[in-house]
């Protein structure tokens, strides 16, 4: 998951006049150390946010044909030393405006506030106010004071206040900063080999109550109820078949049909092995054959290209890539971050029903749990008995999920430096 650095501008990124307005390009004077410090924090695989209130943007108290050539100065100095914002986000508001994007109220970061693509954990928020502290503890996040002294020592109230439930947190140089965001890290980290890539996730709605948790360093002892036998029984064999315990415990609208509670147990437990990865180090990350978005390219290690396949038995078999029967399944799977799924299957199953479970579920099942997750997934079947084509969907996924989450390294695998 991503990992990101919120970041105050003015006071933290660079001094802050006297009259607290950076609105000309004598006034520019970046804080010390703060270059080679986020270069650190970049290199740990931090993406950066720039947050920062304006007080009156665009009024005649601050125009704008003052503010932009020093904002401009101040980014591009960035980007020349290779540091780039994800986003800018500025709230141009007076205070008695009331405005819900005025730091710490969380309009600017709505967007991120509603993904789960990022780790709440390992994020932070950097900057010199209570006002930004306070935003950090709104969103979730870690606060992190900077300065060259004790904010207190100021006495104005103008970055904090005696009386401030943040006061006593002590201003870093950014030098300490990096320091503390790595033994921090090490910290977390150490913490997570002891207790191992496990998530627990809760999804209630008016619909359905859905607990899911995964281990997926230990496996068997699972315990699965939808209220749905099959789909209990599929859902089994994904755990079995990649190897990791999965708890699953759902009470659904079965009155009404069995979609809400398929669909939700699919988003929940995609979101709980997204968690359980992650920042997805060391993993294998590809299942049997590698897919790329909407195209698919067969890989494999042997010479006469043979794939890893279920055949009508369910039985894991070894078949050359042209020779891939009617009653044969393939999966191929990649842990992108990048959801994206082709399901060839939808039209093909024999019957409609297997003991109160739709056929029709089974592709969206996998798409809302590809999306969840976060999972680039191609899938095929054939003709051939119902009841065996789905179970041997389940199990190929399975299959092909146990390879991609196992750990065989220590390095991300992936060029860019995050998935």
């Amino acid at each position: 998951m991503k990992k990101y650095l919120f970041i105050d501008r003015d006071g933290t990124l660079v001094c802050e006049p006297e009259d607290y307005q950076v609105d000309d390009l004598s006034k520019v004077v970046f804080f010390p150390r703060v270059f080679p410090s986020l270069l650190k924090l970049q290199e740990m695989g931090f993406t950066m946010v720039m947050v920062s209130n304006q007080n009156g943007l665009g009024t005649a108290s601050l125009p704008l044909n003052t503010f932009t050539p020093a904002h401009e100065h101040i980014v591009n100095t960035f980007h020349s030393q290779g540091l780039v914002f994800e986003q800018i986000l500025i709230c141009p508001h007076m205070p008695e405006d009331n405005c819900e994007c005025r730091k710490p109220k969380l309009g600017l970061v709505r967007s991120y506030l509603s993904s789960d693509s990022w780790s709440r954990e390992h994020s932070y928020f950097i900057g010199d106010r209570d006002t930004d502290l306070a935003m950090a503890q709104n969103m979730g996040v870690t606060g992190i004071r900077v300065g060259l002294k004790d904010a207190t020592d100021k006495g104005d109230g103008e970055i904090t206040d005696k009386n401030s439930p943040f006061a006593h947190i002590k201003a870093l140089t950014w030098d300490e900063i990096v320091d503390f965001i790595k033994e921090r890290e090490a910290s977390l980290e150490q913490a997570k080999q002891v207790q191992g890539r496990v998530a627990k996730v809760e999804r209630n709605t008016k619909e359905t109550q859905i607990s899911v948790a995964v281990d997926l360093d230990h496996c068997n002892n699972s315990s699965i109820s939808t209220g749905i036998g099959f789909f209990d029984h599929m859902l089994d064999q994904i755990a079995t078949h990649a190897a990791f315990n999965l708890q699953v415990k759902v009470s659904g609208d079965l009155h009404i049909d069995t979609h809400h509670t398929i669909e939700d147990t699919a988003i929940a437990l995609g979101t709980a092995l997204k968690q359980a990865l992650g920042d997805k180090r060391g993993i294998g990350r590809f299942g049997f054959i590698v897919p790329m978005d909407e195209l698919m390219a067969t890989v494999s290690g042997q010479s006469n290209d043979e794939l890893a396949t279920l055949g009508d038995r369910c039985e894991l078999v070894e078949t050359k890539a042209e020779q891939i029967a009617d009653s044969q399944v393939s999966v191929a799977m990649d842990i992108s971050g990048r959801p994206y799924a082709v399901l060839d299957f939808d039209a093909n199953f024999t019957r409609e029903e297997i003991n109160g479970f739709e056929t029709q579920m089974v592709s969206h099942f996998f798409e809302s749990l590809a999306v969840a997750m976060g999972l680039t997934l191609h899938m095929k079947v054939t003709q051939g008995n119902a009841h065996h084509q789905v179970e041997a969907l389940f199990k190929a996924f399975g299959r092909a999920l146990r390879p991609a989450i196992k750990v065989v390294s220590n390095e991300l695998p992936s060029s860019k430096g995050t998935l």
